[in-house]
């Protein structure tokens, strides 16, 4: 009995090229991608004209508050989006950051008065649990850093700093050596 081989099965030498799909595919996420932080951008310049005629009308305090945090926001997911542009991976950190404002804004916007004492219980558990993860976030390297083996990842490049100042060394003494020599 003959074993079938793998390449039978995975369309290598066919019409159906896994390689191209995946590079189409990734093109027609970043297209996705910059539709979205176009329509971002667009609300918010909307917004950034609500918060003008609201200034420019009678002030609501509350209202003015809550729409620029609300761009704030929208600042953070335009920085998100970005981020994943450029890295073709989510900042987590970012996320997180975004997430946090959004619940700060709920709260200006509600008042602190006015939330129950359990809501204020969770959203104190929730802000102390986002940041405890912004911190694992901060102080934990990225992955793409780890494993693209660059001078830039403070893991990999400890290593190799260890191993060339070794190197370094013997060549200095090599030399300090052959200077004594003659």
């Amino acid at each position: 009995m003959q074993k079938r081989f793998k390449s039978r099965f995975l369309f290598c030498d066919r019409w159906l090229d896994r390689q191209k799909i995946v590079r189409n595919m990734e093109a027609f996420q970043d297209l996705i991608v910059i539709v979205l932080c176009l329509a971002l951008f667009t609300v918010m310049l909307i917004q950034l004209w609500g918060i003008f005629i609201s200034i420019t009308q009678a002030l609501d305090y509350k209202q003015v508050t809550a729409k620029m945090l609300f761009v704030l926001i929208l600042v953070e997911l335009f920085r998100l989006l970005i981020v994943y542009l450029q890295e073709h991976s989510i900042a987590v950190g970012v996320a997180v950051e975004v997430a946090i404002v959004s619940v700060l804004r709920e709260v200006v916007v509600y008042g602190a008065i006015e939330i129950s004492g359990v809501q204020t219980a969770a959203i104190c558990g929730l802000l102390f649990i986002l940041g405890g993860l912004l911190i694992v976030c901060a102080k934990t390297p990225h992955m793409d850093c780890i494993s693209a083996n660059t001078k830039l990842c403070p893991i990999v490049n400890k290593g190799l700093k260890e191993e060339q100042n070794q190197v370094d060394f013997r060549y200095s003494r090599s030399r300090e050596e052959d200077q004594l020599l003659p």
